[in-house]
């Protein structure tokens, strides 16, 4: 049994903190820390056992470090905002912590997310005998997870993947975004990228548009995206011509994206108002509806896997594998919707897989590196059971 710390008290970190404190055999003391101390408090009353909370500013090493070496935990589960990544990998560097994260290195002026900054701290973090997980979330994180099974046993060689985000889930309000709309909304006005046979190919945002019939959701249209976790599988599966990343949006969220960024509220470039210097897009975060207050209102599922094509013993295989997640059993077991759920359990298996040395080694790595064997045998005891079919479908 081990000592984790989380830091971040959004939407994920009561899920992570639920789940922790679900599973004493393996977490066996449990600290959530945050700016704000107060959210910290409010969750760990919520949580089946007691779990310790702290104040942090994790834009601060010194307060990082001094923070860690108060708690003396195994490893650091990182779920606030990407931002912070590297200071709080370098705190972990300099306490001797093992350090995992859901969402790789974002600059904070620049709409660009890469894992380039991440992956530069390997060589530190093998010299200090530690490991860094990156990216242990469901997309980045299990979808990894997906492909390394895919490859594992059902194909010789992989072809073709396209990862699939489909949320359906209604929270009765005109624009909202179910995680911080911050790092949402650079998300989706950033060009598109997919991967064709060893470059980039860049498009225009949300330029190209598909229609998928999705599991126990129905057709959605779902437009081509950019997302972090193809960078490191076509790292580490170079054989794979394509790879493709789509989401679902709703006519009402994309209507209002567009005039917001018509009339500039998406700007991350500071501009002047009444003698001050604002970001548009950070004044814009305050007046929308906070994603950890969605659970209670919003209805519906998410589905998200991956459909991979390939060779198997000489012939073509199609595969296609993925999670549903009810919003409303989510919000009922955790009191978060399903989109911060299906990221808060996979960081507390990535945790587990840490700390119970089932994915061990030195250095930074991503969820395709290690034996995805363990990691899909936990899923769905721990909430997201997941289906595997050779689909009767066209390809996406």
């Amino acid at each position: 049994m081990d000592k984790v710390l989380i830091i971040g008290a959004g939407g994920v970190g009561r899920v992570v903190a639920h789940k922790c404190a679900q599973h004493p055999e393996v977490f066996a003391e449990v600290t959530l820390a945050s700016r704000t101390l107060a959210r910290c408090q409010e969750i760990a009353a919520s949580c089946p056992r007691p779990i310790a909370t702290a104040r942090v500013d994790a834009d601060r090493v010194g307060e990082l470090t001094a923070l860690i070496r108060d708690v003396k935990p195994d490893l650091v589960i990182h779920v606030a905002l990407p931002y912070q990544d590297l200071t709080i990998m370098e705190a972990c560097l300099r306490t001797g912590v093992h350090y995992l994260d859901t969402a790789n290195y974002e600059h904070p002026d620049l709409a660009k997310f890469e894992y380039g900054p991440q992956w530069a701290y390997h060589e530190r973090f093998a010299d200090a005998g530690l490991t860094a997980l990156l990216g242990s979330g469901f997309d980045p994180g299990v979808t990894n997870v997906f492909v390394a099974h895919a490859r594992k046993h059902h194909f010789d060689t992989i072809q073709t993947v396209d990862i699939l985000d489909c949320n359906a889930g209604d929270h009765g309000y005109p624009f909202a975004t179910n995680f911080n709309p911050e790092i949402n909304i650079r998300e989706v006005s950033a060009n598109g990228r997919y991967w064709q046979d060893g470059a980039w190919v860049e498009t225009a945002p949300l330029e190209i548009r598909k229609t998928f019939d999705f599991p126990q959701v129905g057709p959605r249209d779902m437009y081509l995206l950019y997302h972090e976790e193809m960078e490191s599988l076509v790292k580490h599966f170079p054989e794979i011509r394509r790879m493709r990343f789509w989401m679902t949006f709703s006519e009402s969220y994309l209507t209002h994206l567009r005039v917001l960024e018509n009339v500039g509220m998406t700007r991350i470039d500071p501009v002047p108002f009444e003698g001050h210097q604002i970001v548009p897009l950070q004044f814009l975060k305050a007046l929308l509806p906070d994603p950890s207050s969605l659970g209670a209102r919003t209805k519906g599922k998410t589905c998200i896997g991956c459909f991979v094509r390939g060779l198997a013993d000489g012939e073509p295989r199609r595969y296609y594998v993925y999670n549903i997640c009810d919003h409303q059993a989510c919000y009922r077991e955790v009191g978060s919707q399903a989109v911060s759920y299906t990221t808060g359990v996979p960081a507390a298996i990535g945790a587990k897989m840490i700390l119970t040395r089932q994915w061990t080694g030195p250095g930074v790595f991503n969820m395709e590196q290690f034996d995805p064997d363990p990691f899909m045998a936990d899923l769905g005891p721990w909430g997201l059971p997941w289906t595997e079919m050779v689909p009767a479908l066209e390809d996406v």
